[in-house]
């Protein structure tokens, strides 16, 4: 059953490759590709660092499994308050990682340390990873509204839970 799911996800997910709809909206992203694949909920934390110390990402090391969520710590100002915000992606194997940063894309664990940050931002820093088996404990169906698409639900979460009016570093 795990194998589909992540088959499923890593389809969601590569379909959206290019794409700018979840730029810094990285958890949104991968827990969107397992959640709407799937017709599922996660529950981690709000943000990629809150959700790498519920599913102690930091025991983990080494190359991360297909499926698994890939955390980076990623420190900058956001909705006003400078903390770790995290990063987040889904490893695709053979040590790629399909994440959000200014658009969804592919990158190794190395050129995602390599990134530039938006002004006021520390670079990514390797942070561990988490099994599926760890990500998708304690998640229960559900079925997505298909009449607003997921990027929009993200937006809208990331308002309601921060405020900022959804304005994040990097775009206009």
């Amino acid at each position: 059953m795990e194998d589909a799911r992540v088959d499923n996800a890593i389809a969601w997910a590569e379909h959206h490759l290019g794409s700018t709809a979840y730029a810094t909206r990285c958890l949104a992203f991968a827990e969107d590709a397992y959640e709407r694949a799937n017709h599922l909920e996660l529950f981690g934390g709000d943000t990629a660092h809150e959700s790498a110390t519920a599913y102690e990402a930091a025991t983990r090391d080494g190359v991360p499994p297909r499926g698994a969520f890939v955390f980076f710590d990623s420190v900058g100002e956001l909705f006003g308050s400078r903390r770790n915000w995290g990063h987040v992606g889904i490893a695709l194997g053979e040590g790629r990682i399909i994440h959000a940063w200014d658009r969804v894309r592919v990158d190794t664990a190395a050129a995602i340390e390599a990134l530039t940050p938006p002004p006021g931002w520390d670079r990514p820093r390797a942070a561990g990873w988490a099994p599926v088996e760890r990500v998708l404990r304690g998640s229960r169906p559900r079925r997505w509204d298909t009449g607003t698409t997921a990027a929009d639900a993200a937006r809208h979460d990331q308002t309601t839970r921060f405020g900022g009016g959804g304005a994040v570093p990097g775009e206009a």
